[in-house]
């Protein structure tokens, strides 16, 4: 979403109606400040305010997170950037968090499943189907977790400093740390221990 691609939208089809920012701030009922703000790219109208700043643009919501006019399939495509975008709005931090929580459950109910299985008075077939559920508990788990550290760290190489986001298979198979992977940089080519931080969300 490019904030300064919707405030110069919103700036044009404002001077194009012959309306100050003191008049179009009037009747939406927000101080010029705001208005101001919104057309330097400095931010965008609360959800509140978007029906209302759309009805007296002309435009629709689409269009103005946009910041163009949109019409046949251009808006059908721009339409699914914005729901793929509001469906995708949680932080990098907060995924990791609920990961490292479901991968700690796992781990317990697996330790649990194993000493029932080691420990109880069990047959056998009970015994070995327990620890099967167990494995596969602990994989359906360890998948997942594995996907969204692919999809929210992002690697420096210490030789260029250039950053960069590994495949699934070079993230999987790379010896690693808790905070760096040995991985080749697409940059330069060189194979080094990279260091991990997350990804920053988009706007």
């Amino acid at each position: 979403m490019d904030q300064i691609r919707t405030g110069k939208f919103i700036r044009r089809l404002r001077t194009e109606r012959g309306w100050t920012q003191s008049a179009f701030a009037e009747r939406l009922g927000v101080s010029e400040k705001t208005v101001s703000k919104w057309e330097t790219g400095r931010g965008l109208p609360e959800v509140s305010l978007m029906l209302p700043v759309c009805e007296l643009l002309g435009i629709t919501v689409n269009e103005l997170l946009a910041g163009e006019r949109l019409e046949g399939e251009a808006y059908r495509e721009r339409a699914e950037e914005r729901l793929l975008l509001t469906c995708d709005r949680t932080r990098p931090e907060t995924k990791v968090v609920i990961c490292n929580a479901a991968c700690w459950v796992s781990v317990a109910v697996w330790l649990a499943l194993i000493f029932i299985a080691a420990f109880c008075d069990l047959p056998v077939w009970a015994r070995i189907t327990m620890i099967v559920c167990a494995f596969l508990g602990i994989a359906a788990v360890i998948a997942p977790i594995l996907v969204v550290a692919v999809n929210t760290e992002i690697y420096t190489c210490p030789k260029c400093k250039t950053k960069f986001v590994p495949t699934f298979s070079a993230f999987l198979l790379a010896p690693h740390t808790t905070k760096k992977r040995r991985l080749k940089c697409p940059h330069c080519g060189q194979k080094s221990w990279c260091e991990s931080s997350l990804r920053k969300r988009e706007e």
